[in-house]
């Protein structure tokens, strides 16, 4: 039996070691806490690590101006090309390549100059027409030489070409129909607007009578459909059919036609149709015909405000001709007939790179090649037209480098020519330096043979897609509202919305 004291040694003993353990846990306990703290700080300084290098990759702005890195990684819209014979588009530019019959509308036709059957033409892919009059409609071909390089070569592009209807976003039609209406106009039969023994016509009721038929057509109505119009009075003959579809045009202004009864060019005599509107359809750049200018081959300009064109125009260009007899004789000012062809090219490059300001006057829609022949001559463009459209807005702000001007202003004599005066050098140096940047957001042209190449990703095609890319909303909304209807309702097109 154990004595007092050594009771009190066992107890001593096992406090102890009760104490050594406790201390032994407690820091066993502190040593796991700081490794899993310096743990977590690992994880969490290369999660940190991991994220700065892919925003600084992937963040860049998706303005107009960027590089648009991300979106020339990932395509972003999905595009069925409807199935339409070879002979609407690319048979077309062989059939307008054969012809030995030069354009009636112009004195000398750079294309048919020579009696050939231009056998060099005769590729997979023709060249787009060098005729002024149609060449500054060409985004069609290159759209679709787009479209038609393989995917393996599209990684810049923001369309994706999908071979299943069902897979696609939109059904893009591959009509040049822009070059069908000239190939009708520049014969000079005089059939443009019947339909006998017009050959435009034919075509036009080709392409409806194939996409009407098909179930993709059936299933939206066509609201998903997209067609490049560029030339004013492209598919004339089919406009109500194509009303739901989405519309490529250079603007509206083809889309109306005046009260009969109007004394003037005046917007309220206007009779718009209600097919065309900003909610679904998307104005693209005319393709310039003068060569771009670079910032730093810029030189002293000698003019203040420079103009070539027609004088005479119809409907809200009637404004053109009170502006010619008002500039005319301004010191400073240079107004000068003609287009931009032949001895007219070379005119007009001089002239625009010459000149601190080009005048960009309504003529018979809204809008002209001439603008962008501007900007891609750094001459700050001077947008007189009320009722103008602009490609790309809102994801280009045209008032950083252009200058618009009211037609009631600029119809008070000697207005324009002082107000143009009152700005600085440096204001100017501003818009030009701002213009060079955008300059190649308005060029559809890829550089590519037959447009058949990697596109820039900050070109125009691509800006296209995006502008199509932001109605598909609005375009599924509408198909489903349609498919709700009861049968045998009939809601009448009424959008006049801008």
């Amino acid at each position: 039996m154990l004595n007092m004291s050594q009771a009190e040694d066992r107890k001593k003993l096992k406090s102890k070691a009760k104490a050594e353990m406790a201390m032994k846990s407690s820091t066993t306990t502190r040593s796991k806490t700081k490794s899993l703290f310096l743990t977590f700080t690992l994880l969490s300084l290369l999660t940190l690590s991991l994220f700065i290098i892919f925003t600084s990759h992937t963040s860049q702005p998706t303005n107009s101006l960027s590089q648009n890195t991300l979106l020339s990684l990932q395509n972003s819209i999905k595009v069925y090309v409807a199935n339409l014979p070879r002979a609407l588009n690319y048979g077309l530019l062989e059939q307008y390549w054969a012809s030995n019959h030069p354009d009636s509308r112009i004195p000398t036709d750079p294309d048919h100059q020579i009696s050939t059957t231009h056998s060099s033409k005769s590729t997979k892919y023709p060249p787009y027409p060098d005729n002024p009059l149609i060449k500054q409609y060409s985004a069609e071909y290159w759209i679709m030489g787009d479209l038609e390089t393989p995917q393996e070569m599209r990684s810049g592009s923001f369309a994706k070409r999908v071979f299943d209807v069902n897979e696609a976003d939109v059904v893009f039609v591959p009509f040049f129909a822009t070059l069908s209406a000239e190939m009708e106009l520049g014969s000079g039969s005089g059939a443009f607007k019947k339909k006998s023994g017009n050959a435009d016509y034919l075509r036009q009721k080709e392409v409806m009578d194939f996409v009407r038929n098909t179930d993709a057509w059936k299933r939206s109505g066509g609201r998903d459909h997209v067609f490049v119009l560029t030339d004013p009075v492209a598919m004339w003959h089919f406009r109500a059919e194509i009303a739901p579809a989405v519309i490529l045009v250079v603007d509206f202004g083809g889309w109306y036609r005046l009260d009969t009864k109007s004394p003037n060019g005046n917007s309220p005599d206007m009779i718009y149709h209600t097919q065309v509107s900003l909610l679904k359809d998307v104005i693209v750049p005319y393709s310039h015909l003068l060569p771009r200018l670079r910032l730093s081959e810029n030189q002293k300009r000698h003019t203040l405000l420079y103009f070539k064109g027609a004088k005479h125009r119809h409907r809200g260009g009637l404004v053109r001709e009170k502006l010619w007899d008002l500039l005319v004789n301004e010191p400073g000012v240079i107004m000068e007939e003609g287009f931009p062809n032949a001895t007219g090219k070379e005119q007009s490059i001089k002239g625009m790179r010459s000149s601190e300001f080009c005048l960009h006057p309504a003529g018979d829609t809204p809008t002209s090649c001439r603008l962008f022949d501007a900007i891609q001559s750094l001459c700050i463009p001077v947008i007189v037209s009320d009722n103008i459209e602009l490609p790309f807005e809102g994801m280009v702000d045209y008032s950083t480098f252009s200058v618009f001007v009211a037609v009631s202003d600029a119809l008070r004599p000697n207005w324009l020519v002082s107000y143009l005066r009152g700005f600085s050098e440096k204001h100017r140096d501003e818009l030009r330096q701002n213009m060079a940047k955008v300059q190649p957001v308005f060029v559809c042209d890829t550089g590519h043979p037959g447009g058949i190449g990697p596109i820039p990703p900050d070109g125009a095609v691509n800006h296209i897609w995006r502008k199509v890319h932001q109605k598909l909303p609005a375009i599924k909304e509408a198909i489903v509202r349609e498919k709700r209807k009861p049968a045998n309702i009939s809601i009448p097109l009424r959008c006049h919305c801008t």
